[in-house]
């Protein structure tokens, strides 16, 4: 579009001389809380005219909403599809983006009306999103141009007439992989004339949950070709380290990349704000969520509309709290601050969507929810608390302020992890660093032979058929072991009468959300709560947050997926302990490190909620816990993990306590390092630490302390060999263990250097953690065991 650039420059000055606030705060030692401030100027755009043969209907329609020309590299997509390529478009947030690949798909339609067209969105919210851009443009197009979503939510009696009138189908990968795929007889019009697989936020697409989708793809790909269609796949991406190589890797096509926008960006700010230390000795930093509310509050009081990233549920809506009684005391003021995240229920959430893009919402504290391109207006400040752990987050969180034209300022609020720090006083790594890869492991064996399981359900395998990286005859042998699958003719038939696709969950052990219930009056359903995080968010006894307030859990039914929650005025929240136990099943790789050994190799992780810790509002005082025993989960997956040999561990001039609590540190350390140096996000990994000797690990990290008297974790053995493990957070592992085994000395050294630069005394959040959950001689024990196991520096 050739829209000018806007800049409200009082509200720029404003934003500047908050910044400059900033500037002149210091901490204990003179040291300024805003560690950084990037300035990126204002970039013009750069335009391309439309195609020649561009459908003449919808040049008129685009000259009519405003559009005389197209961004570079929306030309360049038309262009790359128009030719019969596979495309993935990288440019940053607002850009336009969704005209590249809505350009080609309604030119296509226009000129060929028997074509089909899917989109797959990561959410369903994202994809009422992008209905409504489609409806825009097909509403002024006229003509017979069905577009519908087809999602969990769509009607039964609506479905028969979708799978018949749609040009274009908007859906996500959940309902491609249980209501289209398995249906796919009733879907033979789409698929027959299926020109376009449109995969958007393609960086969602990593891990377990990409893993599966590569799977989905393979399917969809199998049945096009049963069906006579081969479809191109137009691909988009926020920005990621690999996007060529992991659109390649979901979707086993060759790829074109256009990665250079010809958008025009607004001059923009980035601030690393490092909250001032409060009790030098300890090390002891201002609360990063204290902080957040106060950067917040610098902006929101100004009336510069403000959206802040909380990294958990919880944090969220302790943050909303504290807001709302900030800024909502006057009559009217209801409602100016809103809490967004998953588990609100899907009116509240478009209810503030559209209280963001008219402006009625001053503020919204969201979870990672809103980081992905749902349209929520031009803001003017993004406040992260804390690195939310990845490169490419920060840019996407910070992306949305300014999303349109005029000034804007991104304030990345850090904590007091070492992940957190490290950033703070390097800022360099951040804004210069690369940003991560995608990673996806599609070929995992648990992943594969589920989805050779729907595939047969879809279709018979025939002799030679491929279906990703492995060998299908050992796989198709062993389900025929298993009574799932028949040989005849040479084919193998599904034969169970079991429904593959329904026990396959793409995200988690379980598909099974929660419900929860308000019980204080007439019951009502107020949220929902996903499997893996029921156990630790709403517990019996946990306080419950949704905007602001809270409700005391009385029942928490597992079997039933139900919660029972009844409002009460606390002035606590609630914070789950969480116990894992690993154990070593089998050693891929093992040799020496300097004085200790490096592993990686598969291993069983349990992990279950132990007990609960009530932390005061405003103060963060600990003023009481509960002991709890919430049923296990359990994965295999991949490790990694160092092993301190019991001699060298004897050789330490501490007791045997102390040694134990020295490696607790040294694990707090090495797991926040290793997240960085894979980079990766810092949730993909898992930290335990057991004894070698025993050939089990357990989390021993400040259970004693927390839980109470009588729970001490018993002390280590004589001949105690501790293991620290770093582990994949997925089941079956997605390939990180092998490249933090390569990476073991950089971890190890960096660790040595952190731990022995932080100016603390016994320790803090910034190194090893904080004293009462390491002991006092945690920080001592932990660098002189890297000493002994690096040698002197």
């Amino acid at each position: 579009m050739s829209a000018p650039l806007v800049v409200r420059r009082e509200d720029a000055d404003a934003l500047v001389a908050i910044l400059k606030s900033f500037e002149i705060q210091k901490t204990l030692g003179h040291e300024p809380v805003l560690a950084a401030l990037r300035h990126y100027p204002a970039q013009p755009p750069r335009f391309a005219d439309f195609p020649e043969e561009l459908h003449p209907k919808l040049r008129e329609v685009l000259g009519a909403r405003g559009y005389t020309r197209l961004y570079t590299h929306q030309r360049a997509a038309y262009d790359a599809a128009a030719a019969g390529g596979d495309t993935v478009v990288v440019t940053p947030t607002a850009s336009g983006k969704t005209l590249c690949y809505n350009l080609p798909v309604l030119d296509r339609v226009l000129k060929d009306p028997d074509a089909r067209a899917l989109y797959l969105f990561p959410t369903k919210a994202l994809s009422q999103d992008q209905l409504a851009e489609l409806h825009a443009f097909t509403d002024t197009l006229g003509g017979d141009i069905g577009t519908f979503t087809y999602d969990g939510d769509t009607p039964q009696d609506a479905r028969k007439a979708i799978r018949a009138r749609a040009h274009v189908v908007v859906s996500n990968p959940d309902m491609l992989h249980k209501g289209i795929l398995p249906h796919h007889t009733k879907w033979v019009k789409l698929l027959e004339n299926l020109r376009y697989v449109i995969v958007d936020e393609l960086h969602t697409l990593r891990g377990v949950y990409g893993s599966h989708v590569a799977n989905i793809l393979r399917r969809l790909a199998r049945l096009c070709a049963f069906y006579g269609s081969r479809p191109q796949f137009l691909c988009s991406s926020a920005t990621i380290g690999n996007p060529r190589e992991l659109a390649e890797s979901l979707t086993g096509r060759t790829m074109t990349l256009i990665d250079e926008s010809g958008a025009p960006r607004g001059e923009r700010y980035f601030a690393l704000y490092n909250p001032p230390v409060v009790h030098k000795a300890l090390g002891i930093r201002r609360s990063a969520l204290g902080c957040a509310r106060d950067v917040a509050l610098s902006f929101l009081t100004k009336g510069l509309q403000t959206i802040v990233f909380a990294p958990s549920r919880l944090s969220t809506e302790v943050l909303v709290t504290y807001l709302k009684e900030a800024l909502e005391k006057k009559p009217g003021s209801e409602g100016v601050i809103r809490g967004y995240r998953g588990g609100y229920l899907p009116l509240k959430r478009r209810e503030i969507e559209r209280g963001l893009r008219d402006g009625s919402v001053l503020g919204v504290v969201s979870t990672n929810a809103l980081e992905l391109g749902i349209d929520i207006g031009s803001l003017d400040v993004a406040v992260l608390l804390g690195y939310p752990g990845s490169v490419a987050s920060a840019w996407q969180q910070a992306g949305r302020a300014g999303r349109r034209s005029g000034t804007s300022v991104a304030v990345l609020v850090a904590n007091s992890t070492p992940l957190n720090q490290f950033i703070a006083k390097n800022p360099e790594y951040f804004f210069d660093a690369p940003v991560e890869h995608g990673r996806i492991n599609p070929d995992n064996l648990q992943i594969l032979v589920n989805h050779v399981k729907c595939a047969a359900f879809e279709l018979p395998f025939d002799p030679g058929e491929r279906f990703g990286g492995e060998e299908l005859p050992e796989i198709l042998g062993f389900l025929e072991e298993q009574r799932l699958l028949h040989r005849s003719g040479g084919r193998w038939h599904w034969t169970s009468e079991s429904y593959p696709a329904d026990a396959v969950s793409l995200r988690s052990v379980s598909s099974d959300n929660f419900v929860v219930q308000d019980v204080t009056r007439e019951p009502r359903v107020i949220a929902e709560v996903d499997y893996d995080s029921a156990p630790s968010m709403v517990h019996e006894k946990a306080v419950y947050i949704l905007e602001g307030r809270t409700y005391f859990v009385e029942k928490y039914d597992h079997k039933e997926r139900r919660v029972h929650v009844r409002e009460a005025e606390v002035d606590y929240y609630t914070d789950a302990i969480v116990s894992t136990k690993v154990r070593i099943l089998d050693r891929f790789q093992e040799e020496p490190a300097a004085r200790a050994r490096r592993s990686h190799g598969e291993v069983h992780v349990t992990s279950q909620v132990v007990g609960f810790k009530k932390i005061k509002f405003w103060t963060n005082e600990n003023v009481g816990a509960g002991e709890l025993r919430m049923p296990e989960n359990e994965m295999h997956t991949t490790s990694y993990w160092l092993t301190v040999p019991r001699e060298l561990m004897a050789a330490l001039p501490f007791s045997l306590e102390e040694r134990r609590d020295g490696v607790v540190a040294l694990s707090y350390t090495m797991g926040q390092l290793a997240a960085l140096f894979l980079m990766c996000d810092r949730h993909d990994l898992g930290v335990a630490v057991g004894d070698n000797g025993q050939g089990e690990a357990t989390v021993e990290r400040g259970l004693a302390r927390l839980v109470g008297p009588g729970s001490a974790a018993p002390p280590p053995a004589v001949d105690y060999e501790p293991n620290v493990f770093i582990y994949d957070g997925y089941p079956g592992g997605i390939g990180l263990s092998e490249p933090l085994y390569r990476l073991h000395d950089r971890l190890i050294g960096e660790s040595r250097a952190l731990i022995a630069s932080c100016a603390c005394r016994e320790g803090c959040p910034s190194c090893v953690g904080p004293v009462g959950e390491v002991g006092s001689r945690g920080k001592e024990v932990a660098r002189v065991l890297l000493d002994a196991i690096l040698g002197p520096s």
